[in-house]
């Protein structure tokens, strides 16, 4: 790691008393970090990733690497437990085999992506993220038909006025939506795991108003998804679906890559469709709520004629074939796509 600093540092001709004051610490640390008597924290390797315009992932491998080196070359069995180590991450991280080679290339590249923001998070504010979430509401109302414009959703959620020729419920969609996701983010910050409270909690916010007999409630009749080939179970059989659906969470929710956790919770619970209506927004949600808890960011699908038949087509596939690939490449690509934009917002 300190020839990749010190080599990157001479490549950009910056001299190690520059580098300390934009790193922000003393120079002496400087050189510490270039001879090895010292390793940077977490946070000075991305700032050091970021001024040196070194691979982020390239110089958090290396820094790895050198802090666990640090750890056990002093013990002669070092190489058993290296070896203990490696067996344990396999059960932790099992090794998830994709037909669709793509999906492990863009989850890849969302690992990078998450790295460079881990390292300007301190750009973050308030306002970007207000933006940003209202453009998430436009987006997710949009998709199920919703036909307020983004300044119009604008205006009702945060002016609280009256869009003429626009009906009661979609005034409400807007509302409610905003509101569903101000609970979201609370249950991100208290790092809440998703039970059947919660679960029934996002809905009952999307739905109030609009239908209060049937918001945070399960469904009791056979219901039928327009467009699509598929067939929701009968209402006998949604209690068991979703306990069986929080199983799977439970189970799975340390093992799989964020993304892939979001996809399937996402998809699962579109397939079982356990509420009467709004299963599209609810289910977003909650694959948001698991990508902001992993560090990442609101992966936001348009609601455009193009973008919705791509989701919509993505969802049937797997709901058709059983094969999950495709609906998971999707929401990698969403989020990717969400990522770099939000880091070029806060560049």
């Amino acid at each position: 790691m300190k020839t990749i600093i010190q080599n990157a540092r001479k490549r950009k001709g910056i001299r190690s008393r520059e580098l300390a004051g934009l790193l922000g610490v003393d120079q002496s640390l400087i050189s510490k970090f270039e001879n090895g008597k010292r390793l940077p924290t977490e946070a000075q390797v991305m700032g050091l990733a970021n001024i040196l315009s070194i691979d982020l992932n390239e110089l958090v491998k290396a820094w790895l690497k050198e802090k666990v080196l640090l750890e056990v070359k002093q013990y002669t069995f070092a190489d058993e437990v290296l070896g203990m180590v490696q067996e344990e991450l396999a059960s932790y991280y099992p090794k998830r085999e994709f037909e669709d080679l793509a999906v492990e290339r863009i989850l890849g590249e969302i690992d990078k992506l998450k790295l460079e923001l881990d390292g300007i998070r301190s750009f973050e504010n308030h306002r970007i993220t207000e933006a940003l979430e209202l453009e998430y509401t436009f987006e997710s109302n949009r998709i199920e038909g919703n036909t307020l414009t983004l300044r119009e959703t604008d205006l009702v959620v945060n002016r609280g006025l009256t869009i003429s020729g626009k009906s009661m419920r979609e005034h409400l969609e807007a509302i409610n939506h905003g509101e569903a996701i101000h609970y979201m983010k609370d249950l991100v910050a208290k790092d809440a795991v998703i039970t059947r409270r919660e679960l029934l909690g996002i809905h009952n916010l999307i739905l109030r108003g609009i239908n209060p007999e049937e918001a945070g409630r399960f469904r009791r009749v056979q219901v039928m998804i327009q467009g699509s080939d598929h067939l929701p179970p009968a209402p006998y059989l949604v209690e068991k679906q979703m306990e069986d659906y929080f199983i799977w969470y439970e189970r799975n929710r340390t093992l799989l890559h964020p993304v892939v956790l979001a996809a399937e919770m996402h998809e699962r619970l579109v397939t079982i469709h356990p509420f009467i209506d709004g299963n599209g927004r609810t289910s977003r949600l909650v694959m948001n709520m698991i990508l902001l808890q992993n560090g990442l960011v609101i992966a936001n699908i348009k609601g455009d004629n193009s973008s919705r038949f791509a989701y919509y087509e993505a969802l049937n596939d797997v709901q058709t074939s059983g094969k999950k690939d495709s609906f998971i490449r999707f929401v990698a690509e969403i989020e990717k796509q969400s990522l770099e934009r939000y880091l070029s917002i806060l560049k």
